[in-house]
């Protein structure tokens, strides 16, 4: 095996490189994985065009699955896994009750440390997420944004035949618009300034949203962090509804001053959901896993663009420009995955 890898290297606002690294060496409690298909997340954008990462040179990079090709355990030799991506402190409060997302010192593959948008990557085994045969490295590397979203729509406590409409028509609401389906929603909507992305929705079968049609709903996902989102998901609750807020804001949020109004008069209950949960309690990884095994969700078909990671400037500038439509632009490492 070289000694070196191809990565995808982030230098500077703006300045990614396809060069050389050396191959990362699996240390104490970790395994090298041979990455076959990480995905672009939205946040990536802004994290290589205008925010950066924590600090530079970064490898990007935190939708991913593998091969694990060395292990102290020959066990795990040869197997298909996904990856947590967040490496808690396991120190603090938080840690210690198995709320790895509340950790006070966490570091993270793709942001704070280098991530998947390369060939191989040593991962903490604690992290791993190992797969049946069955599910094709593309569809595993959607992993991560299938358990945000299971975890999104666990925080809005469905009941059998609710109402449920997901603001917001991108793969993390797609996949939430699956979730509430087998939670139990009796209607799911969808809402999306994107008339693409409303047509895409309608293929998996979920409609857009219509308020004199669908009347008002139980439940709403906000994921678009945008003001105006926010605004109408209030506005679509019946009394006693739940909204979750999801997406990361673009700037400040504002909320008028009726609709803030509304959530007195109607007694609206709001909360905040971020990332997922992975521990013994509740594993939204695990569920993820389980819903690829049986193929009883739409997962791959999400992927509209597949890349080999040597055009990730061509893939990311695409993204960014939104030059076509797209839901999951991702990255592969073989013919067999494209």
């Amino acid at each position: 095996m070289s000694e070196t890898m191809k990565a995808a290297v982030l230098h500077a606002i703006g300045d990614l490189r396809y060069e050389d690294l050396p191959r990362p060496v699996a240390g104490k409690g970790e395994v090298l994985l041979k990455i076959m298909a990480a995905g672009v997340c939205g946040s990536d954008i802004p994290r290589v065009f205008s925010k950066g990462t924590y600090h530079f040179p970064t490898v990007p990079g935190h939708e991913f699955a593998g091969k694990i090709v060395e292990s102290d355990d020959p066990a795990l030799l040869g197997r298909k896994a996904a990856v947590f991506p967040l490496l808690p402190c396991r120190k603090c409060a938080a840690c210690q009750v198995g709320e790895y997302v509340k950790c006070v010192d966490y570091d993270y593959y793709g942001s704070r440390r280098d991530g998947a948008f390369a060939e191989y990557l040593a991962v903490d085994k604690r992290n791993l997420v190992l797969l049946e045969d069955n599910i094709s490295y593309a569809t595993a590397s959607l992993m991560e944004p299938a358990a945000v979203a299971r975890a999104a729509v666990r925080r809005l406590q469905i009941a059998l035949g609710d109402a449920v409409v997901i603001f917001g028509a991108g793969p993390i609401g797609l996949l939430a618009a699956q979730w509430a389906k087998k939670a139990g929603a009796g209607l799911v909507r969808v809402v999306d300034i994107s008339p693409e992305k409303l047509a895409f929705a309608r293929e998996l079968g979920f409609e857009a949203y219509d308020m004199e049609r669908d009347g008002l709903c139980q439940c709403a996902l906000e994921g678009t962090g945008a003001s105006a989102a926010l605004n109408s998901a209030v506005k679509a609750l019946a009394p006693n509804g739940r909204l979750v807020l999801m997406g990361n804001p673009f700037g400040d949020m504002t909320i008028e001053r009726g609709v803030y109004s509304e959530i007195l008069r109607r007694e609206i209950t709001m909360c905040g959901t971020w990332n997922s949960s992975y521990n013994d309690r509740v594993n939204d990884w695990k569920a993820v896993a389980a819903a690829m095994a049986t193929g009883d969700m739409v997962f791959e078909p999400l992927i509209t663009h597949r890349y080999t990671l040597d055009r990730c400037n061509e893939a990311l500038e695409m993204m960014r420009d939104k030059k076509e439509f797209f839901t999951k632009v991702t990255f592969v490492a073989s013919e067999e995955e494209r």
